[in-house]
């Protein structure tokens, strides 16, 4: 049934081209990056929403190239929304506010209930959606969503592992790339929460799981959700193009943070390796890439999820 399921959802990928049109949709016409994208799917009655967030800085514009997981969605009753974080790393009060804003307008513009969200995003996306999707499991019937399920692409879930990885990609000084996001990002982070040795408080609040807790952290709001991380666990790869080790990948907390939430009994925690090298849309080898999702297993996932 899944080989048949897939067969047919790749031919609607193909004579679907027009899924890849959107509508920009503005909801705070106060800000310029006060939209989100919608990609509504070809059925009228919709069966879910789909929420995508691109990474660090990206705009949303930028997942769909990269992607096809809005088209595989437009052809199943899924509608699509892309919406960006900005220059954040994590879901502060300004990008939790943004989000609630965007989702209170799809809930009314497409008549969608709140327990009808999956949240996903690529690198800061996924660290966004993962401690969103956490408050809103804190916050119960008072959340504006409570998503069914929630999944990460090469994200980093332990902003204690990615500012300690940023500190040694700077003493390496090895890829002019890595060592420039890690001066980057990490002056940001420095100059709205501190260091985490001075401000572990802010740290704990806004990280999706910290791998130096004893007891369960803010993963512990994700023991009743499906969740997933996708990674391109190429050591190769990153030993030979960025003088990296296991240590220095995403992949390690992940997969800590899915251990952490299976021994809580959330059978439905899952890690995925990517089953094929991940690859940029301009043809460029890279590992930290969309494309290490399957999109047609990832919208079988949603829909399971969406139909329960």
């Amino acid at each position: 049934m899944r080989a048949i399921f897939t067969i047919l959802t790749l031919n609607l990928v193909v004579i679907n081209l027009q899924a890849q049109n959107y509508q920009k949709i503005t909801f705070d016409s106060s800000t310029a990056d006060g939209y989100y994208l919608a990609v509504e799917p070809e059925s009228d009655d919709i069966l879910g929403v789909l929420v995508l967030l691109p990474g660090f800085g990206q705009t949303a514009e930028s997942i769909f190239p990269e992607s096809k997981i809005q088209n595989v969605a437009y052809a199943n009753g899924i509608l699509t929304i892309a919406i960006a974080g900005g220059q954040k790393l994590y879901a502060d009060e300004t990008v939790i506010k943004k989000l609630d804003s965007a989702f209170e307008h799809v809930k009314s513009k497409y008549k969608v209930d709140k327990n009808q969200f999956v949240m996903g995003g690529f690198s800061a996306g996924g660290t966004i959606s993962l401690r969103y999707t956490e408050l809103c499991a804190e916050l119960g019937q008072k959340a504006v969503i409570q998503p069914q399920g929630v999944f990460s692409v090469d994200s980093p879930v332990d902003l204690f592992h990615i500012w300690d990885y940023f500190h040694r990609e700077l003493k390496k000084d090895y890829s002019t790339a890595g060592t420039g996001e890690a001066i980057f990002v990490s002056n940001i982070m420095l100059s709205e929460i501190g260091n985490p040795i001075n401000s572990p408080e802010n740290y704990n609040k806004l990280t999706p799981f910290n791998a130096n807790l004893d007891q369960p952290g803010n993963e512990r709001f994700l023991q009743n959700t499906a969740v997933r991380v996708y990674h391109d666990v190429d050591i190769v790869w990153q030993l030979k193009n960025r003088r990296r080790s296991l240590f220095d990948t995403k992949a390690l907390p992940s997969s800590e943070m899915i251990n952490r939430l299976l021994l809580m009994g959330n059978e439905n925690a899952e890690f995925v390796p990517a089953n094929q090298p991940g690859y940029r849309s301009s043809g460029l080898r890279h590992p930290h890439s969309w494309s290490i999702v399957n999109e047609v297993e990832l919208i079988q996932w949603v829909q399971q999820l969406l139909k329960n």
